[in-house]
């Protein structure tokens, strides 16, 4: 392993190998590992446990789990449009538009010609306000 030394000064490098000497001098002050892991086992066994019981029986696979990025999830959201042809074939109005429905505007058919009935109105779409200028009076 070799690593570039000369892009650093002499106090990045005095810092270096101040934390070099600091952890090297850890890592050899510690006991062995087998050590540890045989103290670890006595002591188990002279409390009247088995050292499956004290770390459980994945001791030496367990590893400190990550935080999953929790998605929220929302309501169950009732169909909006529903194929006439096939009434299974049914779409909230959320996502990508399914196949079905992309088929019959191809035939020159209008997404409002498939709503439900009764239960889906027509949303309108929101004005963007990006990009727009506000005057505002000063005084």
């Amino acid at each position: 392993m070799s690593i570039d030394l000369t892009p650093l000064n002499l106090r990045e490098l005095n810092t270096l190998i101040r934390t070099a000497q600091e952890r090297h001098k850890a890592l050899t002050s510690r006991p062995p590992a087998e050590k540890v892991r045989r103290k670890l086992i006595a002591d188990a066994k002279r409390a009247g446990y088995t050292i499956d019981e004290v770390f459980g029986l994945d001791a030496d696979q367990a590893q400190p789990k990550t935080k999953a990025s929790r998605r929220r999830k929302g309501p169950k959201v009732k169909p909006k449009y529903r194929d006439p042809e096939n009434r299974w074939n049914t779409w909230t109005g959320r996502g990508k538009m399914p196949l079905w429905l992309a088929s019959k505007m191809r035939f020159g058919h209008n997404p409002t010609d498939f709503l439900i009935p009764g239960v889906a109105k027509l949303t309108p779409k929101e004005k963007v306000l990006t990009g727009k200028r506000k005057l505002f009076k000063q005084g």
